[in-house]
């Protein structure tokens, strides 16, 4: 189920972050990286051990798979990009296969969807249900991306789909996404809190993301003590989710609560996601250790840019926004970032931008959006209204 939650979880985190391309190591000799884990973590014994096996006999496919996952997992948990060039490394023997197998082919997806490069995904994805139409994870990794890209009829058929494929709260919970945002949010909401209360049996993993679905839906109904409460409950599980403290730290930052910002992110800074969210609450704190984060994670997107990497743009304009007051630079990023992706993070950055530089016109995709798809979100809202009267 790990894999499951992270085809429909990891996707909403690594949309906005800068993702490093692929490295592809020279030998299998070479060392790739040190991984985070403690001596004798079992973890780390088991992905060894994987890795001897495909020294010995390269096209093992089963070993092969259960490695690139482990890797796709670390990516979650530790929000370093790279590990996904070292999936990638992994499956080498049948990346260009038209039709590799299934199992590699679904994961070749996720690995595409982490770079937004969401119509080979898609393409991947199709092929896949074509063949096995119920494999659990291409449906919801594909449920997924149709909801980043705002196709929610299409996203809200494969979560109906996911029903007798998966657990009753995690298909509740992917029909909740796509009717969150179509109009529906507290019915969506009610629904699955009540889908939650009914599964106390469910995996920590199930509710992790049922809880993240919950407090997405209780900010966008303003339900402020329920936010806290679904994200503490979250943080209880002791799950380790870098798209979890990245979504309950840009609540904290709403909320005035800087300090606790600081306290849960201060060690996580290989994250750039999670760095960004650290500089914003150490300005806001005055302290003195601000500056020198600001300077590495404006190096970080630098070396994005040269690489020629696109994919960070929706965080890298909340930067230019709020630490250079550059709103022009920021309504580019967030223009650009606006036609891959479209969840409310993306609009809602592009709204202030567009604000700040007193460009409504920039921000009409999002006004649109808002409009046909009778998105309820007190604070998108909030900003739509603005701009509006700005053009007046």
């Amino acid at each position: 189920m790990r894999l499951i939650r992270l085809s429909l979880v990891a996707l909403c985190l690594w949309a906005g972050q800068a993702q490093a391309l692929p490295y592809l190591p020279k030998s299998d000799s070479q060392v790739l990286e040190r991984l985070p884990f403690k001596p004798n973590d079992p973890v780390a014994r088991d992905m060894a051990r994987m890795r001897a096996e495909l020294q010995r006999d390269p096209r093992n496919v089963e070993v092969a798979v259960r490695l690139a996952r482990s890797y796709y997992e670390l990516v979650g948990a530790e929000g370093d990009p790279r590990y996904l060039g070292y999936a990638q490394a992994v499956l080498a023997p049948w990346w260009d296969l038209p039709n590799p197998p299934t199992e590699v082919q679904v994961l070749r997806a996720g690995l595409a969807q982490f770079r937004h490069d969401f119509d080979a995904a898609l393409a991947d994805l199709g092929k896949v249900l074509e063949r096995e139409p119920r494999h659990t994870r291409a449906r919801a990794l594909r449920a997924t991306i149709h909801i980043v890209q705002a196709r929610y009829p299409q996203a809200r058929s494969d979560c109906l789909a996911l029903k007798g494929l998966t657990s009753d709260l995690i298909a509740t919970a992917c029909v909740a996404m796509a009717d969150g945002l179509t109009g529906r949010a507290a019915q969506a909401y009610d629904t699955l809190l009540r889908a939650f209360e009914s599964e106390p049996q469910a995996s920590p993993d199930e509710k992790l993301w049922a809880l993240l679905r919950l407090a997405e839906l209780a900010q966008r109904l303003d339900r402020t003590e329920a936010v806290d409460a679904h994200f503490k409950q979250a943080m209880s599980l002791g799950i380790v989710e870098t798209f979890l403290y990245a979504a309950y730290a840009d609540f904290l930052l709403d909320q005035k609560r800087a300090a606790e910002v600081v306290g849960m992110l201060k060690d996580k800074t290989p994250s750039d996601g999670l760095l960004l969210r650290l500089v914003f609450a150490e300005r806001v704190l005055q302290l003195p250790t601000a500056g020198q984060r600001e300077a590495t994670l404006a190096a970080r997107y630098a070396a994005a840019q040269i690489r020629g990497d696109t994919v960070h743009q929706q965080e890298e304009a909340r930067f230019v926004l709020q630490v250079y007051n550059d709103a022009a630079k920021a309504v580019a990023l967030a223009s650009e970032n606006w036609k891959v992706q479209r969840e409310p993070r993306d609009a809602r950055i592009l709204l202030e931008a567009a604000l700040a530089a007193r460009n409504p016109a920039a921000a009409q995709p999002v006004l649109q959006w808002l409009d046909e798809n009778h998105v309820e979100d007190r604070y998108l809202n909030g900003l739509a209204q603005q701009l509006k009267e700005q053009r007046k």
